[in-house]
């Protein structure tokens, strides 16, 4: 009976437990931030089939903000890692794909019966596969430098927001209820550029740096959009839902104009080669004594 009051010695035979390391918490602020836009997307769904739109398209907007703050602020705090890139597409997934095509559905998309359900299937979907396809192009280490001021195919927060146009005119008064036909092909549209290989905008390299003179109308400029944004939330989302689409025109155009620029140099090059006319740094390379 004595032993059982011995003090327990581990068997140094034993293997020694694994000891996890703390982890910081610029780790695990980006991926609070994520887990929050998650809960807001889940909660866009439930509050709209209860009735209350107002608040599950507030809930989906405040989503996409904190997409848009979750990365800037891993970047900024060097907590950067593939747990959290996973996390965040699986959260986009439901916040802007998900999310939307439910909400959408109580609202407008079930006066369509079947087709309308078909529908928010489609748009939940083509998020999921223009997510899958923007996780692999990260991988491309070919990529020109100029491509990444270019998104190919509508991202997926832009997706949703310009997708619950039909809700922000709702609220203005429009009456697009007795529309649902329109509603539907519309979402249908939307949920096909995500999926389609249309350079959009996408913003993420400017700002880096800002001319001196900008700094102060820029502050301007970002208080007079944020209270607009909380005074008149539906006639602003409209407008901006409206702007980004007249965008897309633009976009094309200029990733055409910088396509064209870029495969200049090389088809110039070659009509000189077959012309015979020896270009500037072909001959300065000859003429360099180490030259083979």
């Amino acid at each position: 009976m004595s032993d059982l009051f011995q003090p327990y010695a581990p068997d140094p035979s034993e293997p020694k437990k694994r000891r996890f390391r703390p982890v910081p918490f610029r780790m695990v602020a980006p991926n609070l931030i994520t887990l929050l836009a998650l809960c807001l997307g889940l909660t866009a769904i439930r509050v709209a089939y209860e009735g209350r739109l107002e608040y599950a398209v507030i809930a989906i907007v405040a989503a996409a903000v904190l997409d848009g703050v979750d990365g800037r602020v891993a970047r900024l705090l060097k907590g950067t890692s593939r747990f959290g890139a996973e996390l965040d597409s699986l959260a986009d997934f439901l916040n802007f794909g998900v999310a939307p095509g439910l909400v959408l559905h109580s609202f407008i998309l079930k006066d369509v019966k079947a087709g309308g359900w078909v529908v928010a299937m489609i748009f939940a979907i083509a998020a999921a596969l223009r997510l899958a396809r923007f996780n692999v192009a990260l991988d491309d280490p070919h990529q020109p430098e100029w491509k990444k001021d270019f998104f190919v195919g509508m991202p997926a927060p832009a997706g949703a927001g310009t997708a619950l146009l039909p809700i922000y005119l709702h609220f203005l008064g429009v009456p697009v209820t007795s529309a649902a036909p329109m509603a539907l092909f519309y979402v249908l549209a939307i949920a096909l550029m995500m999926v389609s290989t249309v350079p959009t905008f996408s913003g993420k390299t400017w700002g880096k740096r800002i001319p001196r003179d900008w700094v102060l109308p820029l502050f301007v400029l970002t208080v007079a959009a944020f209270g607009l944004l909380v005074s008149f939330p539906f006639e602003a989302m409209a407008c901006l839902s409206l702007v980004y689409l007249c965008t897309i025109p633009l976009s094309v155009a200029r990733y055409r104009a910088l396509q064209r620029g870029a495969a200049a140099p090389p088809l110039q090059a070659a009509q000189e080669a077959e012309a015979g006319i020896e270009s500037p740094a072909a001959s300065a390379t000859e003429n360099r004594p180490d030259s083979q």
